[in-house]
């Protein structure tokens, strides 16, 4: 099923910013090249913590379901809190995760907006 015209930029503007949060990722040196075991995904626990760190989550769990929906001209969810999880995460308030907070919470924003 392909998105209406009218969620195409919204669709894009959420693919950018996914964008983003990679390249983010990646300048932090966080990005991991070898996919995780397949243990990794058996969690019971909010973001995989019992098994993941809080950036392997982002990116095999996060970034991989969100791509997998705007490939697949899917609905988006409508409601995204993580970068509460990341300020969390990155609580000391300084350095690189900062940058990544600001990512993630332009995506929860963009995810909370009405397409259109």
């Amino acid at each position: 099923m392909r998105a209406a015209p009218d969620n195409l930029g919204h669709t894009y503007q959420v693919a950018d910013r996914l964008l983003a949060i990679e390249i983010q990722l990646r300048q932090m040196n966080c990005w991991q090249s070898e996919p995780l075991a397949a243990e990794k995904y058996l969690s019971c626990e909010p973001f995989c913590l019992d098994t993941m760190s809080f950036e392997q989550w982002l990116q095999f769990v996060l970034l991989a379901r969100l791509k997998q929906l705007v490939e697949d001209d899917q609905p988006l969810p409508t409601v995204s809190g993580v970068a509460p999880m990341a300020e969390e995460h990155y609580r000391s308030g300084s350095g690189p995760g900062q940058s990544l907070i600001r990512e993630l919470a332009a995506l929860d924003e963009l995810l909370g907006a009405k397409p259109g």
